[in-house]
C-alpha cells in the first residue's frame, strides 16, 4: 500500500471524516447485529441479512478507524473506502428501485438516507485526498 506522510494539518480533514466514518458505521453496524429482529420488523429485509450487514459493517468500520489512527494514511486504503461508500451509496438505491430488500415504507426511506450519508462520506474522503495533495 501506498502511505501519504504529510504533515498533520494536512491530514487533519480527511483523519476526521475517515473516523466519523468508521464511528457511524461501526454503529450502524452494531445496531443491525444487536437488534436484527426488531430493526427487521421497522425496515423490512430479514434478520439474517440484517446480521450478516451488521458485521460486515462493523468489520468495515474497525479498518476504516486504524486508516484514521494511523501516523501515515495510506492512499490505496482511502481509496478503497471511498471506492466501497461509492458502491454502498448506489447499492442502497438500487435495493430500494428494486425491491429485492422487502423494505417497509420506512426501510426505504431509510436505506435512501443513509445511502446519502454514505454518499457524503465519500465526497468528503476525496475532498480530504485533495487537501493533503495540494
Amino acid at each position: 500500500m501506498t502511505a501519504l506522510t504529510v504533515t498533520a494539518d494536512r491530514t487533519k480533514f480527511l483523519r476526521l471524516v475517515l473516523a466519523a466514518d468508521a464511528i457511524v458505521t461501526g454503529g450502524n453496524g452494531l445496531v443491525y447485529l444487536a437488534f436484527a429482529t426488531p430493526v427487521s420488523t421497522l425496515l423490512g429485509p430479514d434478520a439474517a441479512l440484517l446480521r450478516g450487514i451488521g458485521i460486515f459493517l462493523l468489520v468495515y468500520g474497525a479498518a476504516v478507524g486504524l486508516v484514521a489512527a494511523r501516523r501515515s494514511i495510506s492512499l490505496a486504503a482511502t481509496k478503497a473506502a471511498i471506492a466501497l461508500n461509492v458502491v454502498w451509496t448506489l447499492g442502497s438505491i438500487a435495493a430500494v428501485v428494486t425491491g429485492v430488500a422487502d423494505f417497509t415504507t420506512i426501510g426505504a426511506i431509510w436505506a435512501i438516507a443513509q445511502a446519502l450519508v454514505v454518499g457524503v462520506f465519500a465526497e468528503l474522503q476525496i475532498m480530504g485526498l485533495r487537501k493533503i495533495r495540494d
